[in-house]
């Protein structure tokens, strides 16, 4: 064992939600777990129960409305580093900056990255979690090299390609229905220095930004869009694409800034996220930039944010993040037209391209095309009426919605997404179960 546990602190049961917070839930009970030999003590009843992290999962995939959350947050040990190759294994509960503390000084980085450090191992592998990265790496799932899974029955099975392989591919991807993972083993990959060297340039349609797509995914690592949602013309963004680079000197991070309390509902109108997004367009004054920078600001720009879900108010957010395969470019334009004229959408919009590499898991989000991700403030019914059009025409698409991400699709939708949900069951702990799984299975027979 290499490390000790970060220091973890008791919730109030209030806390214990999602990072859009919506919708509002309240488990009956939460057990924290500091051992994993505590695991063996757990008197679940006959309570619903699930796993819980560090809780950045935007919607409901994470509660557990009226059940037990097993918070395995404090079970955050590194149990075992090979620096010469890179493979790791540590608890399910340390956090992929705890992780970045230890491997990048010794020359390593994750496989796959998510856009937040604040997520744990166990998440990243429950969730399949994918990055910018995705045409060269595909999946994080596809980087894991084994974990142990914690039954309710009692029973601790290690899952690998060869080893319990139907359990295996069911948790990736698996949103903490197979049961509990206590640890992770995870094969890392070796950079020069913790500097990238970044590009980024100005798009003005959609044709623009698949050109320089087309253009990028075979010499570059890392691609990745921010897009201007709100704008009723031709789509415009700004496209980065990065390699990490030795030699450079990072530069010292920033102290992050915090968003103390929620914002007033008007805070974010469409008037003010249209100036904005305005403003993020023209503050780059050339057409393209290079620099060498930091994988933090790369990376996690978020993070710098400290509470940024804050910005949204008290009413929250939805996030809704799609996919549709790269032949269904019409349905993905008109899917944009229906976000600029609904005038709802954020700052937070996050285009790129999924490569057709497959994933491990039998749940998995990712799969060949291109996917947004964004964020829409919550406006009650208007906003869910919005988001059961774009399901349409996601579905009509033959594409699919992100499930960590969801917080209202309706079971036929998820259904249709994802049919292969029936045989998942099969692998589902029979005593585990979330808000989210019981929502999109309503009335269905496995």
């Amino acid at each position: 064992m290499l490390g000790d546990p970060a220091p973890s602190y008791a919730l109030a049961m209030a806390d214990y939600q999602s990072w859009g917070r919506i919708p509002k839930a309240t488990a009956s009970a939460v057990r924290r777990v500091y051992w994993r030999s505590e695991l063996a003590e757990l008197d679940l009843g006959s309570s619903a129960a699930l796993p819980y992290g560090l809780g950045r999962s935007y919607g409901d995939s994470c509660l557990n409305d009226g059940g037990i959350l097993i918070d395995t947050s404090p079970l955050s040990r590194l149990i075992h580093f090979d620096f010469e190759r890179g493979i790791l294994r540590a608890e399910a509960g340390l956090s992929l900056q705890q992780l970045l503390a230890v491997a990048v000084p010794r020359g390593w980085f994750l496989p796959v990255s998510p856009g937040t450090q604040f997520v744990t191992l166990g998440g990243a592998v429950a969730n399949d979690i994918h990055g910018k990265n995705h045409h060269r790496a595909g999946t994080f799932g596809r980087h894991v090299r084994r974990f142990e899974l914690w039954r309710s029955d009692g029973s601790q099975q290690e899952c690998s390609p060869d080893q319990n392989a139907e359990l295996f591919r069911a948790t990736i991807g698996g949103m903490g229905l197979t049961g509990v993972i206590t640890w992770v083993e995870i094969q890392l990959v070796g950079i020069p220095s913790p500097c990238l060297q970044m590009e980024r340039i100005r798009f003005r349609s959609l044709d623009e930004y698949l050109a320089l797509e087309s253009e990028s995914s075979a010499d570059y690592e890392y691609t990745v869009s921010w897009v201007d949602c709100m704008r009723s013309g031709p789509t415009r963004g700004l496209f980065q694409r990065a390699n990490f680079a030795g030699g450079g000197t990072p530069r010292k991070a920033r102290r992050p800034l915090c968003v103390p309390f929620d914002l007033p509902s008007f805070a974010l109108n469409s008037s003010a996220v249209k100036l904005f997004n305005q403003t993020i367009f023209q503050l780059q004054q050339s057409e393209r930039i290079s620099r060498l920078t930091h994988y933090a600001p790369f990376f996690y720009p978020l993070d710098a944010v400290r509470d940024w879900n804050r910005i949204y108010g008290k009413r929250g957010f939805f996030q809704y993040q799609f996919l549709v395969p790269n032949d269904a470019e019409e349905a993905f334009r008109e899917i944009l037209r229906r976000i600029s004229s609904a005038r709802q959408g954020s700052f937070l919009v996050i285009l790129k391209k999924f490569g057709n590499i497959a994933s491990p898991g039998l749940m998995s989000f990712p799969r060949e095309g291109l996917t947004l991700a964004l964020d829409f403030p919550n406006r009650g019914q208007a906003t869910c009426d919005l988001l059961d059009d774009l399901d349409e025409l996601v579905q009509q698409a033959g594409g699919c919605v992100y499930p960590a991400k969801d917080a209202r699709m309706s079971p036929a939708s998820f259904q249709a997404y994802y049919p292969q949900w029936k045989e998942f069951s099969r692998y589902t702990d029979p005593q585990f179960s979330s808000s989210f799984w019981r929502r999109v299975t309503a009335g269905a027979v496995a």
